[in-house]
């Protein structure tokens, strides 16, 4: 970089991609690429996701508004980079969760670093999925939380895929209601 050059997001990303295994832009990030979006933040946060433990660099964040989670979402089965691509309209830019994976991503950061409200309202905008993936994402998906607020509120809001994902996350739906203390002292209440 010469004196004066700024950085651009997405060619920083693709060299981070070259330091940390799995690199990818994740959960409500994800969505809003894919045009999935509640509120429009002033300086939105990149929430990127990896495979290894890591610490986003100094120089990165310095330039750019950025957290960095290495969550085991899903299983070892799933393989690696499933529902991982660069957005069609930049073939060469870093690698973006599909809205599926993005959802579930997002459904598991609920409590912790997403709340539940706007999570409700971005994912009451995502009527078209691909069922065939989140059945596979679902299949392979680590966290009940995220699996049962994915079935329990795309049948509340009538979503066209609901019943494919009930049917896909049946046996991880489990027959006890699952109940979480959230971080501002709400408690989550999730049937079967």
């Amino acid at each position: 970089m010469f004196a004066g050059d700024q950085l651009a997001r997405d060619a920083s990303l693709k060299f981070l991609e070259t330091k940390i295994s799995g690199l990818h832009v994740a959960a409500k990030s994800a969505l809003s690429l894919h045009g999935f979006r509640q509120n429009v933040a002033f300086q939105e946060t990149t929430i990127l996701w990896g495979s290894q433990r890591a610490i986003l660099s100094q120089w990165f964040q310095e330039r750019f508004t950025a957290r960095y989670s290495n969550s085991r979402l899903f299983g070892e089965d799933l393989p690696a980079g499933f529902g991982l691509a660069p957005m069609p309209e930049s073939p060469d830019g870093p690698l973006v969760s599909a809205p599926e994976r993005a959802l579930l991503e997002m459904l598991s950061e609920v409590g912790v670093w997403q709340e539940v409200e706007e999570a409700r309202g971005i994912m009451e905008n995502v009527r078209n999925l691909r069922t065939h993936e989140l059945g596979i994402l679902l299949e392979n998906c680590r966290m009940i939380k995220a699996v049962r607020l994915c079935v329990l509120w795309a049948e509340e809001f009538g979503l066209s895929w609901a019943a494919s994902a009930r049917e896909s996350a049946t046996p991880k739906l489990g027959t006890k209601r699952w109940i979480k203390r959230l971080k501002n002292g709400r408690t989550l209440i999730l049937n079967a």
